[in-house]
């Protein structure tokens, strides 16, 4: 792919602006729509049991086509991915939004999954192509961790008070405002870029790799409600690891792979999409076990829940732009993941000490800035690392390796996070007696999830600690290849 010139200056920060509103409405979609659930769920008269679906169809479709929506913007041209993968979202989001029953909605979610596993790898490649000098580089990626790694919090935020004020229909709706904007600025400043002899899609490899995701994502979601131990669960599981398997072995004998294997091969970008991962996990029991806490236990509304969660934002856009722009360039990402991973486990086992009269300025806002910091020191330069010296031919598939590890990372996070807090919660009420017995029994069970978290970050700040390359690295897309 022989790319255009590099943008003016005063057009890269614009295009960094288009690119980081078009993250922020998919990081948003993912927890503002599980704010919108309860009221949905009123509207269209489904079952509890069909709740799940509603995130289960976006995280199929999204987990399991990432690597294909990758390459489809190294072959096609990241600019007319970017706006296919926008637009069709947008439309999706509409359809689901004027939603009169449950197959509709359900439908609707599942092609935002689609379109979104074309956006958002298109969105982050265009990053890692359209920003090479290495202290822009570290900018622009500090911004786009912050949004990657606060954006679900302003969902909280966004969500509560949309559902208040107007109605659950409107967490759908709203993306199209942020679609509009960013498909304008995209339509405007973007260069589209295809290679001169297209090399053929890898269609085996293809399906080997949509089937193995859409079994590990499957899998784990229905672990979390049928058991570790069901049928279904340990058979598609083991399919997954079958697939999979044979997906890697495929890729080192055909000629144009959907996933080079040198793109993972080196210990920066294979350390970043753990680092990647591991989080993902982690992070899943800050958001869903800490708004269980301060809605059910401490009885907050939904908006004053989101509230509750800006200093954890405001602590990740520090961290985030700080760890990019003035310690990546001098130390690298292994000391920056390497802390943040310990701020991880500070700040998890801190709140593993909730209790029924925990207040919230002395319980958990500390922590929230603590976990704000360390989210922001891993996120940002692990982002930086994952596309570190890729060939622009392959921008578009490094950056759906990231998006993939967090969909995989946060469906992990869900199934293993919540079996374990429900199952320490129905042990705790099993074994005592009373009134607050409910109470304390669901606190228990979110304490044991947020240890859970903790201790993956302590075992993510080894592990990455130890494969990650120490010193700096090359920043620019085309740099010398890492080994």
């Amino acid at each position: 792919m022989v790319d255009p010139p590099a943008p003016a200056p005063d057009r890269r920060w614009a295009i960094l602006a288009v690119v980081a509103t078009a993250q922020l409405m998919v990081v948003l979609d993912a927890t503002i729509v599980n704010i919108a659930l309860p009221s949905a769920q009123k509207a269209l008269h489904f079952a509890n049991a069909d709740r799940q679906w509603i995130v289960t169809a976006y995280a199929l479709a999204f987990g399991s086509l990432l690597l294909v929506g990758g390459r489809i913007g190294d072959l096609f041209g990241r600019k007319w991915a970017f706006i296919i993968g926008l637009a069709g979202f947008a439309g999706a989001s509409a359809v689901g939004g004027a939603a009169v029953s449950f197959p509709m909605l359900v439908t609707a979610r599942a092609a935002q999954g689609v379109f979104g596993a074309v956006l958002a790898p298109a969105a982050l490649s265009t990053l890692t192509t359209t920003f090479t000098n290495p202290a822009e580089r570290g900018k622009a990626f500090g911004v786009f961790g912050a949004v990657a790694g606060g954006g679900g919090a302003v969902g909280l935020v966004l969500g509560g008070v949309l559902t208040e004020t107007l109605s659950w229909r409107w967490c759908l709706y709203v993306n199209l405002f942020f679609a509009v904007g960013a498909g304008i600025g995209a339509f405007v400043l973007l260069r589209n870029a295809a290679p001169e002899h297209r090399p053929t899609l890898d269609v085996p490899g293809t399906l080997l790799a949509s089937g193995g995701l859409f079994c590990v994502v499957y899998g784990f979601s229905h672990a979390e409600t049928a058991g570790w131990l069901n049928g279904l669960t340990l058979g598609v599981l083991a399919a997954a690891v079958v697939l999979l398997a044979a997906f890697v072995a495929s890729q080192t004998k055909v000629a144009h792979p959907l996933l080079p294997l040198r793109i993972v091969g080196s210990r920066l970008r294979g350390g970043a999409y753990l680092s990647v991962g591991m989080s993902a996990i982690a992070i899943f029991g800050v958001f869903l076990f800490l708004t269980f806490y301060l809605q059910a236990i401490r009885g907050y509304s939904p908006i004053m829940n989101g509230l509750a969660f800006l200093p954890l934002t405001a602590a990740i856009v520090t961290a985030s732009t700080t760890s990019n722009v003035v310690l990546y360039p001098r130390f690298g990402a292994r000391p920056m993941v390497t802390a943040g991973m310990i701020c991880g486990f500070v700040g998890m086992g801190a709140l593993s000490r909730l209790s029924l009269h925990s207040t919230y300025v002395a319980g958990i806002l500390p922590w929230l800035i603590v976990l704000g910091l360390g989210f922001g020191l891993i996120f940002a330069p692990a982002i930086n690392g994952a596309t570190a010296g890729v060939a622009a031919t392959d921008a578009g598939v490094a950056s759906a390796m990231v998006n993939t590890m967090q969909q995989v990372g946060g469906s992990v996070g869900t199934a293993l996070l919540s079996t374990l807090a429900a199952g320490a919660t129905t042990r705790y009420i099993s074994a005592h007696r009373g009134p607050a017995a409910a109470a304390l029994g669901g606190i228990h069970g979110y304490d044991v999830a947020f240890l859970c978290s903790s201790g993956i970050f302590l075992a993510g700040a080894v592990i990455c600690g130890l494969l990650l390359p120490s010193g700096r690295t090359p920043a620019a897309v085309g740099a010398p290849a890492l080994a």
